[in-house]
């Protein structure tokens, strides 16, 4: 599979610097301007954000998962430059209909009273692979120290349903800001927590190859609309919905969205992904919304919204196509 060519003077080549977050500043706000006719990004502080490490924040000095946990951001003011106008779907079909394979992946309704069996603290993710400095944050070091707000995006499963959602989250690029990628990070890679045991899912299908994973392109993860959330609707998230971390990435279909985040790794190397490596014919590794694109079992230029699984017309890149078209060439779909 034909790698993306580093571009001159861009991150790929550049050697590791903390601030600005190792992307090209002046191409980010290009693609700020680029949504501003959609009303999402412009002149939003996520941008700027995107440029220095969020001030106040501190490396974590190790494994302190026992402490208690610090008072939930709930609710959060919400980005509204960011956040799509249209109505989220209710919370009650947000929280009942649900692809969670470790838990069932034949229903989408059993993973709401089966995820309630894993337990949500203590809980640590790590981020380690090509950056200077490696750490571990429990879920208190984030509530403390992420710059929290809500965001209400699209979400498009490849099977061709769709939702819109209010995540309360924080920027990926915050986080990956304080592990100080090296210049070789090339990808990011997300595991999911693998708790056979407790995950009925996991021992039905013990032939996938557990535990789940997913993974980005640098560009992707440190782009401003890639969120790392830890609460919808203004509360936290549901055990069923991913909790306590999640990825949220939303011009591409839902799987690339790894839930129960425990590790993230940078790499030089693109890294095999779950469904990727499974069936790469259906998931592909970038999977990119796109209603052109054929595919074996649903047809994407249609989609079906909850909750009333109304059609509607499938938008290129989920709707962000002004924001995030510029980071491929035409073939990363």
């Amino acid at each position: 599979m034909r790698r993306r060519r580093a571009i001159k003077g861009s991150p790929l080549e550049r050697d590791v610097t903390p601030e600005p977050l190792f992307l090209d500043r002046r191409r980010m706000l290009g693609l700020g301007a680029g949504f501003a006719g959609t009303g999402i990004l412009a002149g939003t502080g996520i941008l700027a954000g995107c440029g220095s490490s969020p001030t106040g924040l501190r490396w974590p000095t190790g494994h302190r998962v026992e402490e208690a946990p610090a008072s939930p951001p709930y609710p959060v003011a919400r980005n509204q430059r960011i956040s799509v106008p249209l109505p989220p779907t209710p919370i009650a079909h947000f929280e009942s209909y649900n692809n969670y394979i470790e838990f069932s992946a034949q229903s989408k309704e059993l993973p709401k009273s089966r995820a309630q069996a894993l337990p949500l603290r203590p809980w640590t993710v790590a981020v380690d692979g090509q950056v200077h400095r490696p750490g571990v944050f429990t879920m208190e070091d984030l509530l403390r120290r992420m710059p929290f707000e809500e965001r209400v995006s699209r979400f498009r499963c490849v099977e061709a349903w769709a939702m819109v959602v209010p995540w309360t989250g924080f920027p990926l690029a915050a986080l990956l800001a304080l592990a100080q990628p090296m210049g070789s990070a090339r990808f990011v890679a997300f595991r999911s927590v693998s708790k056979p045991d407790l995950m009925p899912g996991m021992s039905v299908s013990e032939h996938f190859p557990w535990p789940y994973t997913e993974a980005l392109t640098i560009h992707e993860a440190m782009h401003p609309l890639t969120l790392l959330a830890m609460g919808a609707y203004g509360r936290p998230l549901a055990a069923q919905s991913g909790a306590p971390v999640r990825l949220v990435v939303p011009w591409k279909y839902g799987f690339k969205s790894a839930k129960a985040i425990v590790r993230i790794t940078l790499s030089a190397q693109r890294p095999d992904t779950f469904w990727n490596s499974l069936q790469p014919e259906e998931y592909g590794f970038y999977a990119n919304v796109n209603p052109a694109k054929a595919h074996p079992r649903w047809p994407q230029h249609t989609e079906r919204l909850l909750p009333d699984f109304r059609r509607q017309p499938t938008l290129p890149y989920n709707g962000y196509g002004d924001a995030v078209a510029g980071l491929y060439r035409g073939d990363e779909h």
